[in-house]
């Protein structure tokens, strides 16, 4: 007759508080339904689990140690190369192996997120700029008003339509999708313009930040935002602001995790997928409708996540989050 199964936690327990309540062991094992030798071995302390079926691990928890520090070692690393260290480490086994245990060790294989190269100085900065703001509340952080450019161009990479095809009509040309070397593309600032240096950007401030500024505070004052690109940090981009007397918020350079204004860019960006536009008129007007589009509720939702930013580049230590 085969091994019976291992007794339950809960059948452990009831065992126990029959026992503490003078219950014979022939009568403990009736009501639980199981033997009365598997209740004496409980209450004697030689109660065991069954042994493991199965083949035997063919790695150590020292070999498996090994193999954890490779991973953290260098996270870009090929399943190969894991395997070709690990070997050489003394581990005779298999590339199978190799990935059932950094699997078990809960590392899985994605595409790494893309965030911008931080140096020392800029990472210091990034984290000074969180602490300085630690402790501003949604109140303040509606106070600013956050601005950036972003490009949008006819062609979107790899995203986008798919093609229905059978075997053998990869090449086909009517299931190619064309791509160009430079795509036309428009760049934008709340409004349409094909480039941005400081004079046309003072003009842009001029014309088009300033008049949405007075609807959105009235004769409240208000905290302007924008990076660091050149147009922005030139001395005359500064003069202007001194001259209209705009207070400009210190920001650290390569921080686009910070602004949430990027949010709504790729609200934008998501929507013009699915409008797939051929022609620049067609762009232009796309990304107006899609701009259009865009709730108060989620630019008051995006201003109250400000806090969280901030903590998180906190948490970072600088680091892009």
């Amino acid at each position: 007759m085969g091994k019976t199964a291992d007794l339950t936690a809960v059948q452990k327990a009831i065992i126990d508080t029959l026992k503490q309540g003078g219950k014979t062991q022939k009568e403990i094992s009736e009501r639980i339904g199981c033997s009365q030798s598997a209740v004496s071995r409980h209450l004697s302390g030689k109660s065991v689990g069954r042994k493991k079926c199965g083949r035997k691990r063919c790695t150590t928890r020292r070999g498996d140690r090994t193999l954890r520090k490779i991973v953290e070692k260098d996270r870009f690393q090929t399943l190969g190369d894991l395997w070709k260290q690990w070997t050489e480490s003394g581990v005779e086994t298999s590339r199978a192996t190799v990935y059932r245990r950094v699997q078990e060790m809960g590392y899985r294989c994605r595409i790494p997120q893309v965030k911008p190269l931080l140096n020392q100085k800029q990472r210091q900065k990034h984290l000074t700029c969180a602490t300085e703001k630690q402790h501003w509340t949604v109140a303040q952080w509606s106070k600013v008003l956050f601005s950036d450019e972003s490009k949008f161009c006819m062609s979107f990479g790899n995203q986008g339509a798919r093609v229905w095809r059978k075997t053998g009509e990869r090449e086909m040309p009517k299931c190619l999708k064309s791509s160009v070397k430079y795509p036309q593309s428009v760049m934008v600032w709340g409004a349409m313009s094909a480039a941005v240096n400081a004079a046309s950007y003072q003009e842009i401030l001029e014309h088009i930040m300033l008049p949405s500024a007075e609807k959105l505070y009235g004769d409240e004052d208000f905290i302007f935002q924008h990076d660091l690109a050149p147009a922005h940090s030139a001395k005359t981009t500064g003069k202007w602001f001194t001259d209209h007397g705009i207070t400009v918020l210190n920001w650290p350079a390569n921080s686009p995790d910070l602004n949430p204004i990027e949010n709504l860019w790729d609200i934008v960006k998501r929507k013009l997928r699915d409008a797939r536009p051929n022609t620049l008129d067609e762009l232009k007007a796309a990304i107006e409708a899609s701009w259009a589009s865009i709730t108060p509720q989620q630019c008051h939702r995006l201003i109250a996540s400000m806090p969280r930013r901030i903590e998180a580049v906190i948490s970072a230590k600088g680091f892009p989050t």
